[in-house]
């Protein structure tokens, strides 16, 4: 059986970092994706799909996302309920993240959170950037707390991402025959 979701899409709201009465960490958020088609007057709608992040990389989420962020999911979706203040049955269906990634330059995220509302300060809320590895955006790529170091973000040069073939001397050509579609 197989239970596999990803995700890409813009956050809605500031991840809500929560702690267990262990002292397990988990930060709730909802994920904007747009639908892959538009609606009768020509404007694309979304899915806002809950998600949930456990333990390190809950902290390191609610530290380096806020609303706006544009990030990719990986993780499983999860049914549960529970019983209300009221004594009413609540069922809830979320994706748990297992894997994320910050898909936009600090520069990209403070420059989208200014142009639509907000603050364009995206400091970290809790941790010092130092304790990450050097990696300024600190993102994780597994749960287990091992960091990804990509070129286009911790290499401190916070402009918008530019093509990685421009400028390397060689051409790239490609014939019709080559591609596999």
């Amino acid at each position: 059986m197989i239970n596999r979701v990803v995700l890409v899409g813009r956050l809605t709201r500031d991840p809500d970092l929560r702690y267990t009465n262990s002292g397990t960490s988990v930060a709730s958020f909802t994920v904007a994706v747009d639908r892959n088609f538009t609606n009768q007057q020509g404007n694309r709608e979304a899915d806002f799909i809950n998600c949930v992040v456990w333990g390190k990389s809950a902290e390191n989420f609610a530290n380096f996302t806020h609303k706006g962020s544009l990030v990719g999911i990986e993780g499983r979706i999860q049914t549960r309920s529970y019983e209300n203040q009221q004594g009413n049955r609540v069922y809830v269906t979320e994706v748990v993240t297992e894997n994320f990634s910050l898909l936009e330059s600090k520069a990209e995220s403070d420059r989208y959170r200014a142009q639509h509302g907000g603050s364009a300060s995206s400091a970290p809320r809790q941790q010092s950037q130092s304790s990450f590895g050097g990696n300024p955006y600190g993102a994780p790529t597994n749960n287990q707390g091992s960091y990804q170091q990509d070129n286009a973000y911790g290499n401190g040069n916070n402009d918008a991402m530019q093509d990685p073939f421009a400028g390397n001397g060689s051409k790239t050509d490609i014939s019709e025959d080559d591609l596999p579609f």
